[in-house]
């Protein structure tokens, strides 16, 4: 089986972390041989915001505010992240990144220049109304009233329109998944849309 990408995007609580991790173990089950890459670029930033000098600072208050980190800082990790982790013969798992155009945009550089032709995006696509009832019902500290439509907002103004690059790209295979279903069901669907049982 030749290496393959699947980049994981929609709104905040769809599931993109939990449905990248069912596709992780899938994949490992198909093809135990073949390594995997699993960027998740949550973790990242969790990890990331953990320093203390200046920029993890303000990383830190930018996170805390549910707003969307600089594009400058994003694109620095998970390039980071490739420099020392990418493997000619690896399945690729992307989940939480890119965010805005403009890290798309560098993110197809990285794909051109890995070699990783026909990246699989799937959207995971949920109503604002679904997401928002998502994010009360998890009770995290971070998800009061404020930071929950900050990030709504953010998906409608950047994610958005980052979605449309992917899905109007010949470069690209898009996949547009219910997500508002059980956990299983979607995995089940992914899993035949994109014909790897």
């Amino acid at each position: 089986m030749k290496p393959q990408t699947f980049i994981f995007i929609g709104r905040s609580g769809c599931g993109k972390g939990t449905q990248a991790a069912l596709l992780d173990k899938a994949l490992k089950k198909q093809t135990p041989k073949m390594p995997i890459v699993h960027l998740e670029t949550g973790k990242l930033f969790r990890d990331f915001i953990q320093g203390k000098n200046y920029t993890h600072e303000l990383s830190k208050k930018i996170y805390e505010n549910g707003g969307l980190q600089p594009e400058f800082l994003t694109v620095h990790l998970w390039s980071d992240f490739f420099a020392e982790n990418m493997k000619v013969d690896a399945n690729l798992i992307i989940d939480g990144t890119p965010r805005k155009l403009a890290e798309a945009r560098i993110l197809h550089t990285a794909f051109e220049f890995y070699g990783r032709g026909r990246p699989k995006v799937i959207l995971l696509n949920v109503s604002r109304k679904w997401s928002e009832d998502r994010m009360l019902e998890r009770h995290r500290a971070d998800d009061n009233k404020r930071d929950i439509k900050a990030r709504l907002d953010w998906f409608d103004t950047e994610v958005a329109p980052t979605v449309e690059f992917f899905r109007n790209n010949s470069f690209y295979e898009f996949f547009d998944i219910d997500g508002e279903r059980a956990i299983e069901a979607i995995h089940s669907d992914i899993v035949k849309t994109l014909d790897l049982r």
